[in-house]
């Protein structure tokens, strides 16, 4: 049922400023708990302004924590900025629990299944892939060699846009004579699908190629917490075997990539080859022993098919990226109550991105099982801000230009909305990366804020599945595991349909409520999971993968 859109909200009762759902002009005469003001100028939706008064250093409030202070005395019904505002935030200490919290109704799920592919660890894939992944970016050449090799043979290669009948189109208007007006003005707007070719391997879901720059010439933490990431994804449930390439003489040694994978899975069993080029000599030695152990590997992985598994099998990565002013009042609390839902269920969610928990760290360290969980958070959160703190930066610094230009001011102010992701369960878990965070319930893990980075980190620790809200819209995927898109805002989501899947912004227009929109987006989950339905990263090949080198990294 439609509900009336409102034009401005006051998040927690707390708060002294509101947030306008939609673009307020100046004089616009605001009516909040029988006092009536105007506007002292206009306010873009998404931006908040004052409810009274303000004197200088005078603190900001939202979410019912504080965000910021007044860098000059402000009048009442002024709009928020950079210019009069700066980040701001509570200190934290070892406070009491605050365990108990309200499940939410679960019976519309309960017995609820999805297909997946079961592995002998116990742990149930939402899909089927095999890896080819180099130890050292001195491989990362033999591995383009072997994509070229494989993934079109195989079937795995999309039918993307390539653009290539728009440039013959330019070209023969410039050979006509066409000016560099005209050039501009032509109309290019064909497109094609994008699909895939039959498989030869019709329960493998492909083939993932991973490069990255590192292995070798940085620390020996960055190259053991490499080996680390790298074990998270040969051992996650969405992956059915790999290929691994070694030059050799580098930091991240195949003896320790092995040494990890047994961390995370003592009775490891999948198909598993390790090559290493020194030894082989040539690289046709090496490509054809590559190649070979690859396509066995791959008719071993297609003997797995999919089948039902309960719901306390999902993992879910949470995941936002080019935030707005609606994330925190729109999709990002109705991940918040989907979390809440999974966990009821049985299931694991992992909250990461610990820049955007700055602000919050009280909250969530009470929130914690145990002190012991809460003193790991704590001491997670402040080494990270001050190594970022010696480096010249600091969770402070962590809003973009685009965060900022759509109302989120301050680090905290994002922090706040961010956090909402989580929920209200209990933290069961606080892991530093790049360990697994599969916990039943609320894993806690450390990662950047940087959108790939995390969310490379989080499908490493587990995550089967990544929920991923936007309010600027971002095209961020995963190779391993399916990342749905959720814009906070009509607007984004109409406006970029080919990358964005669920639109959250009914919240915000009164379409639903935020527990109705978790219901949706869990059905949607759950056919994604069953491999009926494809997010759009995956059908753009969006094979995002970035590891964290644990320098500062916002």
């Amino acid at each position: 049922m439609k509900r009336e859109r409102l034009a401005y909200l006051q998040i927690h009762p707390e708060d002294n400023v509101l947030v306008a759902l939609r673009d307020l002009p100046e004089g616009f005469m605001v009516d909040f708990k029988g006092v009536q003001f105007p506007l002292l100028q206009a306010v873009a939706a998404k931006h908040k302004f004052t409810i009274t008064a303000l004197p200088q250093d005078a603190s900001i409030f939202m979410y019912g924590v504080l965000v910021g202070k007044m860098n000059v005395a402000v009048r009442q019904g002024a709009l928020i900025s950079t210019e009069n505002l700066r980040h701001a935030s509570d200190d934290f200490k070892m406070g009491t629990r605050k365990l108990s919290w309200i499940k939410p109704d679960v019976s519309a799920f309960k017995g609820r299944t999805f297909n997946g592919f079961h592995r002998s660890n116990g742990t149930v894939g939402t899909a089927n892939h095999w890896l080819v992944i180099p130890l050292v970016f001195c491989e990362n050449r033999n591995v383009l060699t072997l994509k070229s090799a494989l993934e079109e043979k195989l079937g795995y290669q999309l039918e993307s846009k390539d653009y290539s009948d728009e440039v013959d189109e330019l070209i023969a208007r410039y050979k006509s004579g066409a000016s560099v007006d005209e050039l501009l003005a032509v109309d290019l707007s064909s497109a094609k699908a994008n699909v895939r070719e039959n498989r030869l391997f019709a329960n493998v879901d492909g083939v993932k190629f991973l490069n990255h720059d590192m292995g070798c010439g940085g620390t020996r933490m960055d190259s053991d917490a490499l080996c680390g990431l790298l074990a998270g994804y040969v051992t996650h449930p969405n992956v059915a075997g790999a290929t691994i390439l070694s030059l050799g003489c580098q930091h991240a040694q195949a003896s320790i990539l092995k040494e990890e994978i047994k961390k995370r899975d003592p009775q490891f069993d999948k198909p598993f080859f390790v090559f290493e080029q020194q030894l082989e000599g040539t690289e046709q030695e090496l490509m054809q022993k590559a190649i070979k152990a690859t396509f066995a590997g791959l008719s071993m992985a297609n003997e797995q098919k999919r089948s039902p598994a309960s719901l306390d099998k999902l993992c879910i990565g949470l995941e936002c990226g080019g935030s707005d002013g609606f994330s925190g009042i729109s999709a990002n609390p109705a991940l918040g109550y989907l979390s809440d839902m999974l966990i009821t269920l049985g299931g694991s969610v992992i909250l990461a991105e610990f820049p955007e928990l700055c602000g919050v760290e009280q909250e969530l360290s009470d929130r914690c099982i145990d002190e012991a969980t809460a003193e790991k958070f704590m001491h997670l959160m402040k080494t990270y801000n001050a190594k970022a703190e010696a480096d010249g930066s600091g969770f402070y610094m962590n809003p973009s230009p685009g965060n900022i230009r759509d109302g989120l001011i301050t680090d905290a102010i994002k922090s706040a909305g961010a956090a909402k992701k989580g929920g209200t369960s209990p933290v069961t878990a606080v892991v530093d990366y790049p360990e697994l965070a599969n916990f039943a319930g609320l894993n806690l893990l450390c990662t950047p804020g940087n959108d790939v980075e995390s969310t490379t980190a989080e499908v490493a620790a587990g995550a089967n599945v990544v929920l991923f809200t936007t309010g600027l819209g971002t095209p961020t995927g995963n190779p391993v595991a399916p990342v749905i898109k959720l814009s906070t805002n009509t607007k984004t989501f109409e406006k970029m349909p080919d990358i964005i899947d669920l639109n959250c912004g009914t919240i915000i227009d009164g379409e639903e409520t935020i527990e109705e929109a978790a219901h949706r987006i869990l059905e949607y989950v759950i056919a994604v999971a069953s491999g009926e339905l494809q997010p759009k990263a995956v059908q753009l090949g969006q094979d995002d993968f970035i590891p964290w080198r644990r320098g500062v990294s916002l």
